[in-house]
């Protein structure tokens, strides 16, 4: 079913992006989760659509940059709720 496939992929680049901008947050603890590293994410996604448009068999998708985009906001907005995780939060404890 294609309407299913689709809301499929855009889930893919939520979850995609969501674990992108973790683990972006968690290589730098020193930087908080600030528009360098969001802006940064962006672009790969970005670079990864304008690939796309030269592939013969995948296609460009402003749908897919927006599911990166949804991504990385899930993110920013979750990062309370992380750092009342015991085993994330040291992160936050030591930057």
């Amino acid at each position: 079913y294609e309407v299913a496939q689709s809301v499929n992929d855009k889930l893919s680049h939520t979850l995609a992006f969501y674990t992108l901008a973790l683990l972006a947050d968690f290589s730098f603890p020193l930087d908080k989760f600030s528009w360098k590293k969001i802006c940064a994410l962006l672009a790969y996604g970005v670079l990864i659509e304008c690939i796309q448009y030269k592939l013969p068999h995948r296609s460009f998708s402003l749908l897919d940059m927006a599911a990166d985009a949804l991504g990385i906001i899930i993110y920013a907005l979750s990062i309370p709720l992380i750092m009342r995780l015991p085993v994330l939060k040291q992160r936050w404890v030591d930057a």
